[in-house]
């Protein structure tokens, strides 16, 4: 099965394929969308035009997208909503599945810690998918959420301990 994962922005939108065979996945390929500094309507365009590229070229099974969380600002989430907005219609014009993860569910999936910083999903990204480079941040975040999809949204954070006792961190 091949992924396809988005981070949407509305300057910049990270994407990042990768094939799962059984629990092994393999990095396909990933970068970033850059929009001009244009109106609105021409960033929407650039997102939707590089996507449909993507997806013509590397072909994926299943497409994995952040959901946008509420920001302070509501014109911001707005904006960004109507980002992840062109993502989902790339895709869906396309007939493939869309799945959706919060920020939360992609960085427990691959950290362990829904908390984690930006560093350390690059970090686990470059280790999971034994890359020699750490990839950029946006990157690193669509990388993370085809991880997520791979992983059934659960990923490192649902290790079963069953038979094993967990005493201050440790396994004991």
């Amino acid at each position: 099965m091949r992924i396809l994962g988005i981070d949407p922005g509305l300057r910049v939108t990270g994407f990042g394929v990768v094939d799962q065979t059984g629990q092994h996945l393999a990095y396909v390929t990933s970068g970033c969308i850059r929009t001009a500094n244009a109106q609105l309507p021409e960033r929407i365009k650039t997102i939707l035009d590089g996507l449909a590229e993507v997806m013509e070229q590397e072909r994926p099974d299943h497409v994995a997208i952040e959901k946008v969380f509420v920001n302070v600002n509501p014109q911001s989430t707005l904006l960004l909503g109507q980002a992840r907005g062109a993502a989902i219609c790339a895709a869906v014009g396309r007939s493939l599945p869309v799945a959706e993860y919060t920020a939360l569910q992609v960085k427990q999936a691959v950290v362990g810690n829904g908390h984690a910083r930006k560093e350390q999903i690059q970090e686990m990204v470059r280790r999971l998918l034994t890359l020699s480079l750490v990839p950029g941040s946006d990157a690193a975040d669509a990388l993370a959420c085809a991880i997520c999809h791979a992983h059934g949204g659960r990923g490192l954070g649902a290790l079963a301990t069953s038979g094993y006792r967990v005493r201050r961190g440790r396994l004991v």
